[in-house]
């Protein structure tokens, strides 16, 4: 498989995670097996809790912001990024996390807005900037290490003033990384362990050991720990891009972030054919703030392209 191809797949199987996932949101464990028993039978695109049929969320959305800064922007320009942000979340978009909307809404500068939040409420390790990083990860996989997860840390950081959130949206960077380069990312991820920060390295050795349970949570899975322990485990524990995200979906909870960034994992591990066409067919990314545009298949496949080869876009 060439490295293009699991490139797109990240971005495409991380907006299929996250529009499947979405019906399901606030469910219990289960509810997705119990409604779909028999996998490869379609259908499961079904829409519901206010989304329409593989109508992706907030999560593909602001990836897709993302994108578009470093493709137009040429580099990592954060303050466009935020800016892009800010817009978007007084667009009305269906769904925003609330320290996200917070961040974008207080009326600070971009280098401040999540600081201030993180000390004046003291949590601010939500899985919001994990959920927007597949684009990201494509993009900064041919700098390398240290950039990738630097660069990961920077754009967490716009939203996320505590350092857990930075540190797993870095793990993911470099797990990406890696994948796109034809390594094995379970097999990695002592080595990457040795990259986070100290004072947060324990708690991501504990949800990403390999006999590590979603059931074994001590937080509810918006929190970006058990969200990315749960992603790895669905990786690990199943043998198809269809079956991990089944088994990510499964576990309930925060449903649509969960199974796109288990999406964003297992595309780029088993690739683009990998993911069923039924799936990706209704697929569509509503873009609040930009004039109605809608993203479909096709676009995110561009997008993907044009995110590994670094073209930069006007």
């Amino acid at each position: 498989m060439n490295r293009m191809e699991r490139a797109i797949a990240t971005v495409v199987g991380s907006a299929v995670g996250d529009a499947l996932g979405a019906p399901f949101e606030f469910g219990p464990p289960g509810a997705f097996s119990a409604r779909f028993p028999e996998p490869g039978h379609g259908g499961e695109m079904c829409g519901g809790g206010g989304w329409e049929p593989g109508e992706a969320t907030d999560d593909t959305q602001m990836a897709v912001l993302v994108a578009e800064s470093l493709l137009q922007q040429g580099a990592l320009d954060l303050p466009d990024v935020f800016a892009r942000f800010q817009q978007w979340a007084v667009s009305d978009p269906k769904d925003i996390g609330l320290q996200t909307e917070d961040v974008l809404t207080n009326g600070m500068e971009w280098d401040v807005a999540a600081a201030v939040h993180f000390q004046v409420n003291q949590r601010a390790a939500g899985n919001g900037s994990l959920m927007r990083a597949s684009t990201s990860a494509v993009y900064f996989a041919r700098a390398g290490q240290s950039l990738t997860m630097d660069a990961a840390r920077r754009i967490a950081a716009l939203t996320h003033g505590d350092r857990a959130a930075w540190e797993g949206t870095a793990i993911f960077h470099e797990l990406i990384r890696l994948t796109l380069a034809d390594a094995d990312p379970l097999c990695a991820l002592p080595d990457v362990l040795n990259l986070v920060h100290p004072n947060h390295r324990q708690r991501y050795a504990e949800v990403l050991a390999v006999d590590w349970h979603p059931d074994q949570a001590t937080e509810f899975n918006g929190a970006v720990w058990p969200c990315l322990g749960s992603a790895v485990w669905a990786l690990r524990r199943t043998t198809s891009f269809e079956g991990a995200i089944r088994a990510a979906v499964d576990v309930g909870g925060d449903t649509d972030t969960v199974a796109a960034v288990t999406g964003g994992l297992a595309g780029a591990y088993y690739g683009l054919d990998a993911i069923p066409a039924h799936w990706t067919e209704p697929l569509h990314v509503p873009l609040p703030g930009a004039g109605g545009r809608v993203l479909r298949l096709a676009d995110l496949i561009d997008l993907g392209h044009r995110l590994e080869t670094g073209r930069v876009d006007g």
